[in-house]
């Protein structure tokens, strides 16, 4: 399945562009992920993802890609559920463009799932995915700003690929796919329900009205 997301950071192009080619910074800024090894342009991380009571771990490789010219970055990556049979893989393509003195990123992301979270179906996980791709931009943000607020300057050097060597945690904190899916539900839900209750009232304005014709008659 195909799923489109964009969202914007507060600070301009060459920065981000800068942050992008460090994959040790930007991988720990997505929800559940934990990197475990870089070598070049391949690495190894972990993903944990918990459905209600059911937890998963999914472990797995990528490689990166860079285009300077387009300030394009597409990731290849595959991984497999570690106690079952589950399996992921994504290409996902990031293009940054200028957007005044910020700059948005525009992702495509071409996504095979099979599993327990397969279930859910493309509608629901394009709305589960907008949502941490947000928290993804949020926390990317906050990285920026805390540089920034560290001493560096718009245009100073962020750290540069590798600088990352906070050990990985034993297990990532896993994001609960299941909280994140019980509100695109209800929406849902609340769109048939919404149209429920506007026919019923059409109907009891069309009986009162009819009732007080008959009267007048």
């Amino acid at each position: 399945m195909q799923l489109d997301n964009s969202f914007t950071v507060p600070v301009g192009l060459d920065d981000t562009w800068q942050l992008f080619q460090d994959i040790g910074a930007v991988a720990p800024c997505m929800p559940g992920a934990v990197l475990d090894t870089v070598e070049g342009d391949s690495f190894t991380g972990r993903v944990g993802v918990k459905v209600g009571a059911v937890r998963m771990s999914y472990r797995g490789r990528g490689t990166v890609r860079r285009d300077e010219a387009e300030h394009t970055v597409v990731l290849e990556l595959s991984g497999s559920e570690t106690r079952g049979s589950g399996t992921a893989s994504a290409e996902v393509a990031a293009r940054l463009t200028p957007d005044g003195d910020r700059t948005r990123v525009t992702v495509r992301t071409d996504l095979a799932l099979t599993g327990r979270p397969a279930q859910f179906g493309r509608g629901i996980l394009a709305e589960v995915a907008d949502g941490l791709v947000q928290q993804f931009a949020a926390r990317l943000a906050e990285y920026l700003s805390t540089h920034r607020q560290d001493g560096g300057a718009p245009g100073t050097a962020l750290p540069g690929p590798g600088t990352s060597t906070a050990p990985a945690p034993a297990e990532p904190d896993a994001v609960d796919l299941g909280a994140a899916v019980l509100p695109v539900l209800a929406r849902r839900a609340a769109r048939p329900a919404a149209a429920l209750a506007g026919a019923g009232l059409l109907a009891w304005l069309l009986a009162r009205l009819l009732s007080n014709s008959r009267r007048r008659g």
